[in-house]
């Protein structure tokens, strides 16, 4: 699994530049925006927040478990539903972005937390960790599913039977690629050269090979009740995030914001590779190569 430190390095730099950008409660995942592209990126957030209420069976006063919180968009849809939740993450910055709003986010890793420390739930929203949950080392070890069961048990732990768990991911795509080939020295513009940049935007992560195994990997505890695929959305997402960007990243402040981090160019040596990765947009390259896809699950505790 990513550790706090990669994690670190790979969302707190982010912070003041993606709040200013994309709002207090950014939300740096997949809209939904079910085929209907003339919606803002915004309007198939929000679109998606209600969805995984309603797909989780919300009704107000119950408390919501939100493994890998982010800058807090559940835990503000949660809030303002008239519901309470509970926010982990391993980046520092976005824990005290969501507890600025009053939100109660923690620095805490989902594979060592049990309900003694923080009490039962009625769901589970995971959107997004499971791209973080399995290394490269523990996929070459063979224990890239024995990973995600303990991610399931560890979210049936918290909640009862019968209620949900809403999870969304990055996946690959047509084919679980090489890792010994992905490489940032690969010939530019390639298949390996973009995944290497994407691998180095997200240290230590490694991606699940598709639906089928997540779904095998769950089903000791969980029964998938619908599925969603959304790549052609994630596609969507990032074209306008990237207009966003473009216009917005020339401000003063943004400017400034940026300047921040000129120093750590010349002494992380793999920052100049997460920057590259950003603007030769190598996730949605992935995505559009068929590299990479994206899947919204939700899933019913069975025992």
């Amino acid at each position: 699994m990513a550790n706090q430190e990669q994690i670190t390095a790979t969302y707190d730099y982010m912070d003041e530049i993606y709040r200013r950008t994309y709002g207090e409660h950014a939300d740096v995942s997949c809209a939904m925006f079910n085929g209907d592209f003339s919606m803002s990126v915004e309007q198939a957030q929000a679109n998606k927040h209600r969805k995984i209420l309603e797909g989780i069976k919300f009704q107000p006063g119950h408390r919501v478990l939100d493994i890998g919180c982010g800058w807090g968009p559940i835990l503000n849809a949660v809030h303002k539903a008239g519901g309470k939740a509970v926010g982990l993450t391993l980046s520092p910055a976005q824990a005290a972005a969501c507890r600025s709003h009053g939100y109660d986010a923690r620095v805490q890793d989902c594979k060592t937390v049990t309900p003694k420390q923080l009490g039962m739930f009625d769901a589970v929203v995971a959107m997004g960790p499971m791209e973080h949950l399995c290394s490269i080392e523990e996929f070459r070890a063979g224990q890239q599913e024995e990973v995600y069961r303990k991610f399931f048990a560890t979210a049936a732990s918290f909640i009862p039977v019968g209620a949900r768990l809403y999870l969304q991911t990055m996946m690959f795509g047509k084919k679980v690629p090489d890792p010994d080939t992905i490489s940032v020295n690969a010939p530019k513009g390639s298949d390996e050269w973009i995944m290497g940049l994407t691998v180095k935007l997200y240290p230590g992560s490694w991606l699940p090979a598709g639906i089928d195994q997540i779904v095998k990997c769950g089903d000791e505890h969980f029964k998938l009740v619908s599925e969603n695929n959304g790549r052609l959305d994630y596609i969507e997402t990032m074209t306008q995030w990237s207009k966003r960007i473009k216009a917005t990243i020339f401000q003063p402040k943004s400017m400034l914001l940026s300047l921040k981090h000129i120093p750590r160019y010349f002494t992380d040596p793999d920052f100049k590779y997460q920057l590259q990765a950003l603007y030769y947009a190598a996730n949605q390259t992935c995505f559009r190569r068929e590299i990479m896809s994206h899947q919204r699950m939700f899933f019913e505790k069975v025992k």
